[in-house]
């Protein structure tokens, strides 16, 4: 289903893999044969309100659809083949990652709809699958939009840190019809996109792509860290907004935006931090019953 040219371009796209910054990571156009990529948008799912449940619990402008194979048939034969042993061959080929392996439930991958209004904050992902005890260790995006303008957001950014915007080195890349971005991913692998502002002509589209997660028994010793979720950084300041300016009433709002998307952040951790605190205790207490 991949394009055979770029099978065959295998080893000079892992010298491109290898060689980039802010972290390995390679833009690949045309990836998969025109007719399957073709098959993934005429396919591709309705936006679900049920799907569309954010970090916060809220409905937002997101739509992620893990089960695919309960799409279509042909999603149901593209789902068998991101599975197979040949599939993973070409990943590894293409990145020198070896020995990788599927996530057979596509957990916080497959289908991807973003609507106007969206973004995604920039974030380093949770490192470890904990119900195998796998290193994710690979994205590989693949975007399905055949009209799409860099001037309306939307890109994938790759960040250099993004926790000091001052000197954040930022690459991105336009979400193009049958375009793939892969990129390592580790403890300084930072990506989002800014959102997403369509014109007015421009509204009925959204942002579609087809994700996949790839994981390893092991990884760098230099890069094993404790299992952790999803980091995101909050958006800064916009560069317009500075000192002794007067905010217009629209940079009001939408500072007031970041301070809300950044509080719920927080909230997010404290509550997740609890949980595992929760979860430890009530291991603790059921160990010490059965000594």
């Amino acid at each position: 289903m991949i394009n055979e040219q770029i099978i065959a371009n295998a080893p000079d796209i892992r010298r491109s893999f290898e060689s980039a910054v802010p972290f390995r990571h390679v833009q690949i156009d045309n990836f998969l044969k025109p007719e399957i990529c073709e098959g993934l948008l005429s396919d591709f799912p309705s936006f679900d309100k049920e799907k569309a449940k954010n970090e916060l619990g809220y409905v937002g402008g997101k739509a992620v659809t893990e089960n695919v194979s309960s799409v279509s048939p042909f999603y149901a034969k593209f789902y068998e083949y991101i599975n197979s042993k040949p599939f993973l061959q070409i990943m590894s080929d293409l990145t020198g990652v070896q020995d990788l392996f599927a996530d057979e439930t596509l957990f916080g991958g497959g289908t991807h709809e973003n609507l106007d209004g969206q973004y995604l904050d920039a974030h380093i992902d949770f490192n470890i699958d904990e119900r195998r005890m796998l290193h994710r260790r690979l994205n590989l995006l693949i975007y399905l939009n055949k009209e799409w303008d860099q001037a309306w957001g939307g890109s994938i950014e790759l960040h250099s840190n993004p926790r000091i915007p001052e000197t954040n080195e930022i690459k991105g890349f336009v979400p193009l019809f049958n375009r793939a971005v892969i990129f390592e991913t580790n403890e300084y692998s930072w990506h989002g996109f800014p959102v997403i502002r369509l014109p007015q002509d421009k509204k009925h589209l959204s942002r579609k792509s087809f994700s996949i997660y790839l994981y390893t028994k092991d990884r760098p010793a230099e890069e094993v860290v404790a299992p952790h979720t999803t980091f995101y950084v909050a958006r800064p300041f916009p560069d317009h907004v500075k000192s002794g300016q007067v905010l217009a009433e629209s940079d009001y709002q939408y500072l007031r935006g970041l301070m809300a998307n950044r509080d719920g952040l927080i909230q997010m951790y404290q509550d997740l931090l609890i949980q595992k605190e929760q979860r430890l205790r009530d291991f603790m207490q059921a160990t010490q019953r059965k000594a």
